[in-house]
């Protein structure tokens, strides 16, 4: 299977299931191979994530849910460098109970250099415990039949 095989044609999603955020390599993330170090990609994808959130969810959701990551599964296809133009762009794929599945693709152009799979949690911002999205939230990322 050719590596665009399995990637997501995000010129036809919903406007809040897909997000692109902006990445600026600084200089502190590269690493003695002298391209960014593997933990960048992981503080890029949390980034993208709670940026993708905030942008479409309502001002009192962001303030009543927190995100936390449950799982991440990288696969490195090509290395990043420093002064790179880089977008990480995130997609929701499904909602299910207080979970949240994303894949974030991190490219330099159409360049895919990186592709994350990941699960989050929703938990309330008081009680620090799971809780579900209302359909109403939930139906701002995914149409309301898939949310």
């Amino acid at each position: 299977m050719a590596d665009e095989d399995h990637l997501v044609e995000t010129s036809v999603l919903p406007v809040g299931r897909h997000h692109a955020h902006p990445i600026s390599v600084e200089k502190n993330e590269i690493d003695h191979l002298g391209h960014v170090n593997n933990a960048a990609y992981l503080t890029w994808v949390q980034d993208a994530v709670v940026a993708h959130w905030e942008r479409f969810a309502s001002k009192e959701a962001v303030r009543d849910h927190l995100w936390v990551a449950l799982k991440h599964e990288i696969t490195y296809r090509r290395p990043a460098f420093l002064g790179d133009g880089i977008t990480a762009e995130s997609i929701v794929e499904q909602l299910v109970g207080a979970r949240a599945f994303f894949t974030t693709l991190i490219k330099r152009g159409d360049e895919l250099l990186v592709e994350v799979k990941s699960s989050w949690c929703c938990i309330d911002a008081v009680t620090h415990r799971p809780v579900r999205l209302a359909r109403t939230i939930a139906a701002r990322f995914l149409p309301v039949s898939a949310a």
